[in-house]
């Protein structure tokens, strides 16, 4: 496949970034491990490829900002252009030694991806696309998986850990989906739940509350490799917000409405609750 200059750079500094990983992979107990927060750990690894990343591209583009995980948000001198960089999505995985993780890099240009790279150094895996050119896996195009019917599809999430999300809205969510469907993985890193959606080894995903450097190149993947991304009720994608449910045409509608269905029904539970605590009969509780 033919890359253009710009989608060079990213695989490059993806590359290099992921050299770095694989040097540590395997050693992780030699780590030095600082605590972010409950569960969130960051490690000498990531902030040694967030640097590869953020010299990598500074080099040949040096007016551009950046919105970085560890970082945050740098302010360019051109406003129309910025990186969206996770150096090691699936942190938690590679402390403790599981090959599932990726650097990610996505281009955004006034406000839209359009250019995306994750690449699992641990499995060599590089994904890659640019708008209107199609989703690859190393030099292979891919599509999303044509599965119409719940009944035979794999879908990936992302469960709320300590300290995090809504735990008991999501175990409505899992209840749901888990008794329509094939079955439910959760991977530990968006970024390649994604790009394993593009690739049509998940049938699709969904998840709440995602950073913007976890999806944006997963995002345009899909969309790239003929999927559809929403939110989670189908209102059109924020990368920013970060609520995200993918698939093929098929399954993304499917997906959306089962999702709705956990939804009503935690709510109706919530008035049964109600109901029993004042006393009073709830007559739309089920029984």
């Amino acid at each position: 496949m033919a890359r253009s200059a710009l989608l060079q750079v990213m695989t490059q500094a993806a590359t290099k970034a992921g050299r770095v990983l694989a040097r540590d992979f395997g050693e992780v107990q030699h780590l030095q491990v600082s605590m972010k927060g409950p569960a969130d750990f960051v490690s000498s690894a990531d902030r040694k490829a967030e640097e590869v990343v953020f010299k990598e591209l500074s080099r040949v583009r040096p007016d551009w900002g950046f919105l970085m995980e560890e970082r945050g948000a740098i302010e360019g001198r051109d406003p129309q252009h910025r990186w969206i960089v996770d150096p090691l999505d699936g942190t938690t995985n590679f402390l403790h030694g599981l090959p599932m993780f990726s650097v990610s890099i996505a281009l955004e240009r006034d406000g839209e991806i359009v250019a995306a790279v994750v690449f699992n150094p641990a499995m060599d895996e590089m994904y890659t696309a640019e708008k209107g050119g199609g989703a690859y896996l190393n030099d292979r195009r891919i599509r999303v998986a044509s599965r119409k019917t719940l009944p035979e599809a794999l879908f990936g999430t992302g469960i709320p850990f300590l300290g995090m999300g809504d735990h008991a809205g999501f175990l409505y969510e899992l209840r749901q989906i888990m008794g329509e469907t094939a079955g439910v993985r959760r991977y530990g890193a968006a970024s390649l739940d994604l790009a394993f959606v593009a690739a049509g080894r998940l049938d699709g995903f969904w998840e709440r509350a995602l950073n913007p450097w976890d999806i944006a190149a997963g995002v345009l993947l899909i969309k790239e490799a003929g999927g559809i991304v929403t939110g989670l009720e189908g209102e059109s994608f924020d990368h920013i917000r970060g609520d995200i449910a993918c698939g093929n045409e098929f399954i993304h509608k499917a997906l959306i409405g089962q999702l709705k269905q956990a939804s009503t029904k935690r709510r109706a539970a919530r008035r049964a609750g109600e109901s029993r605590e004042t006393g009073e009969v709830d007559p739309n509780a089920p029984a």
